[in-house]
């Protein structure tokens, strides 16, 4: 927000230079990007009487005129606008003046063979309009040539340009900073409150009736006649453009004004083009989707069931909040007003504005939290504005307020002063000392603030909030916040504890790191995806999203990871190979849950066309080598069983993930050549998505155990094979735990090296060969140490699946 320091100096005075309420403001939290010094704008830039006008004999649109500005004799000044006449004043740029501006230096020169000895400003020159169709003519009466236009201009000011955080809604205001620079500073702050006016309570054509109570729980509705529209005072609109508004008419300055002075949004309408001469009910509800509006800014929109609107006998004539309607708009020859002050929800107004794609003025105070104590200060401030500058005359006032709306909001919140000491540490005195917060300052520090204290105990108070503050100060490390903040940042020390631990990782984050750095030695690249994407069935849909793409939490991680490898191949970077590790988001029974997981693409033509690259596509067995690389790498033993859960992976290769039998980790699997097909992906591509708190429970508690150091054989190992027919519906991994339970220790690996289906083979059933090898620490097996382990894996397997042995 721009705040003007002549305006703001008002309310409160704190005697202190433009830069210096910077520097406060700024040491307070909030920032001030930049310090306009508009003083320089007209430095040397005087008022001047055109005495005589004279064409320029050789150019058309050139005058020569004969200037007074306080010299001994008259300039001679060479003008190329077309407003310029005799006896009129003008501001005047003398010799040697700078513009900064237009970045122009004022010399002595010939304009076709005439010197001219400075030059007659416009308002663009000055910095005070974008463009100006020709010099600036002063009319205020009782004008003195030679003297500084700077005061007339409203050029004698500085301006702040203010930014504050979003939870400051009162800090939108020239009210809000005032009070702030009065609680920084301890200076007198003076508030423009107005008393009452009482309306003429004359018969009214207007009621209002909310029907909405929660998005709209106050409306104050004003009746002014007879009013006179007419340009605003040249004070108002100084104030306007120095804050970045532009002036329009009086009525509508006014409401603009006390927007920037109160942070109370407003809206007059012409009464006479709202009620159309009938008796009219203005009303608050939301907008229909065959409903459209031509809002002030000429654009026709299209309602929603989202917007906000103010109606007219039903019919939408405003967006509620955000902009008023064209068809209501005060004109030149408006002559009654009807004013709108009203209190709507933040969240109802954001929606409504992102509905139409708008954000003004109004709806971003809205959107923060306007306060509904001062919505009927700020109305009594605009109608004695209206009354003095546009001679209204106050008819009829009604004040419509819900259950809701006649609560004033308030907070009451314990605060302990050994809390702030122990949040706040010592503080370096003024003599240099070491000082710690006293219960005074506390108090002074809240009550400068505006806040109220009630003892609770020794060293303890109640703090009632003002309306105002109502919505930023909720804990008590709020409070602790603004003492600090008001206190000085920069009193608190800033020395590290005497004693101090060493840091180290949790057990979670080391196994994340080494989880990460898995992936990375099986080649698999880390990459990141919004949490957000667009809506789906199971999806959890957000009620206020920031677009309509990404609109729900996202419920799993493969989703993301299949668009980015489509994305890598269409952007011709080959295939991605990549793992994520995120949270998702599921809706269960009604209950939003928060899981984190570990998800993973991998697949296609690695070689990318590249010179003696093989052409084939990776292979399931290919793709399960690498996911356990992985397992074994972070000492993970993992089962695979089948699996067609997820419709997006192909149900014949497609495997659930145990651990120890018991805990499922997560799926692995192809994608559906269907799939694959829509979205034109490679021929095999492999996807994973595990349960982080699956592998957590599963490798954490270990992380705190010692290792056990188990040497390497020094003996050579011997193999054997087994081949036998095995029906389809029992698993390799089945047959591996029993081959590997039943050779016991001598048994090193067992590795499955053949499968064959079709001719030769019985129904129902496939061959297998496993090969195993056997190996001693303390010696050389031979046949006599081997022999019984075969045997014993033959008649096991036999025995418990019905094998059919080969050899």
């Amino acid at each position: 927000m721009r705040i003007s320091v002549n305006w703001l100096k008002e309310f409160v005075d704190p005697k202190l230079t433009p830069e210096a309420i910077g520097d406060a403001l700024t040491m307070a939290g909030f920032e001030v990007e930049e310090i306009e010094e508009r003083r320089s704008w007209a430095d040397g830039v005087v008022v001047g009487k055109v005495l005589d006008r004279q064409p320029h004999p050789d150019a058309d649109k050139l005058s020569i005129c004969t200037v007074e500005i306080g010299d001994a004799e008259a300039s001679t000044i060479v003008c190329g606008a077309a407003n310029v006449r005799a006896d009129i004043f003008v501001p005047v740029a003398k010799v040697n003046t700078y513009l900064p501006q237009v970045d122009l230096k004022i010399k002595l020169r010939k304009v076709r063979g005439v010197a001219s000895s400075g030059m007659i400003c416009s308002l663009a020159e000055l910095g005070l309009a974008k463009e100006s169709e020709g010099i600036h003519i002063f009319e205020a009466p009782d004008l003195k040539v030679g003297q500084d236009v700077r005061p007339l201009l409203g050029l004698d000011d500085t301006v702040l340009d203010l930014s504050s955080t979003a939870n400051r809604a009162d800090a939108l205001s020239m009210v809000g900073i005032a009070r702030e620079v009065a609680a920084i500073t301890g200076a007198e702050l003076t508030l423009p409150i107005q008393d009452a006016t009482k309306p003429a309570n004359a018969k009214s054509h207007v009621e209002i009736a909310l029907s909405e109570p929660k998005a709209c729980p106050i409306y104050i509705g004003t009746t002014l006649e007879q009013i006179k529209i007419g340009p605003s005072p040249a004070w108002l609109k100084q104030r306007l453009e120095a804050s970045g508004t532009r002036s329009i008419n009086n009525v509508v300055d006014i409401t603009n004004y006390v927007l920037l002075e109160w942070g109370q949004p407003l809206h007059a309408f012409d009464l006479d083009r709202l009620t159309r001469g009938t008796d009219t009910t203005v009303s608050v509800r939301f907008g229909k989707p065959d409903e459209t509006l031509t809002t002030l800014d000429g654009q026709e929109r299209q309602l929603k069931n989202q917007t906000l609107a103010i109606t007219a006998n039903d019919v939408p004539v405003a967006l509620a909040g955000v902009m008023g309607g064209e068809d209501s708009e005060v004109q030149e020859d408006t002559q009654n007003v009807f004013l709108e002050a009203a209190f709507f929800d933040a969240a109802v107004i954001r929606r409504s504005a992102r509905s139409q794609g708008l954000r003004t003025e109004a709806s971003a105070r809205y959107e923060r939290g306007v306060n509904p104590a001062e919505l009927e200060l700020a109305a009594k401030r605009a109608i004695q504005l209206m009354v003095e500058l546009a001679d209204a005359k106050l008819t009829y006032q009604q004040d419509e307020r819900t259950e809701v709306g006649k609560i004033t909001p308030t907070r009451t919140v314990g605060l302990r002063l050994k809390r702030v000491q122990q949040i706040l540490g010592n503080y370096i005195a003024e003599d240099g000392t070491v000082a710690t917060l006293s219960a005074a300052d506390v108090e002074d520090t809240l009550v400068r603030l505006g806040c109220s204290l009630t003892a609770d105990g020794e060293g303890a108070w109640i703090v009632t909030v003002p309306a105002y503050r109502y919505r930023d100060l909720e804990r008590e490390i709020d409070l602790i916040e603004e003492v600090a903040r008001l206190f000085g940042y920069n009193r608190f020390g800033n020395t590290l504890p005497q004693q101090t631990s060493r840091g180290r990782l949790s057990p979670e984050a080391a196994l994340a790191r080494q989880l990460r750095a898995a992936f990375r030695g099986a080649g698999l690249t880390e990459v990141l995806h919004y949490s957000l994407t667009n809506p789906a069935p199971q999806r959890v849909v957000l009620e206020n999203p920031l677009f309509t793409e990404y609109s729900a939490l996202r419920s799993d991680l493969l989703s993301g990871l299949i668009d980015g490898f489509q994305s890598n191949l269409e952007n011709g970077n080959g295939p991605l190979n990549a793992f994520e590790i995120g949270h998702v988001f599921i809706n269960e029974a009604g209950q939003l849950n928060e899981y984190e997981r570990i998800g993973g693409i991998l697949g296609g033509n690695a070689a990318n066309g590249q010179w003696g690259g093989t052409t084939t596509p990776m292979t399931w067995y290919e793709a399960k080598g690498v996911l356990d690389a992985v397992f074994q790498q972070v000492g993970l033993t993992v089962d695979y069983r089948a699996d067609s859960e997820d419709e997006r992976l192909h149900p014949g290769r497609t495997a659930s993930l145990w651990v120890r039998g018991r805990t499922r980790l997560g799926t692995f699997g192809q994608l559906h050549p269907r799939l694959r097909q829509e979205r034109d992906l490679p021929e095999e591509v492999y996807v994973f998505e595990l349960n982080w708190s699956a592998i957590a429970t599963c490798l954490v508690s270990d992380r705190f155990r010692a290792p056990k150091f188990k040497s390497y054989s020094t003996y050579p190992g011997s193999d054997r094979d087994i081949a036998f027919y095995a029906p389809l519906d029992v698993s390799v991994a089945d047959l591996e735990k029993l081959i590997a339970r039943t050779g016991g220790q001598l048994l090193e690996t067992v590795t499955l090296f053949d499968e064959y289906k079709g001719q030769g083979v019985p129904d129902g059933q496939r061959s297998l060969a496993f090969r195993m090898l056997y190996r001693a620490s303390d010696r050389t097996l031979t046949d006599q140490d081997i022999d019984p382990l075969q045997d014993k894996i033959r008649a096991a397997l036999e025995k418990k699946f019905k094998v059919t042995l080969r050899s």
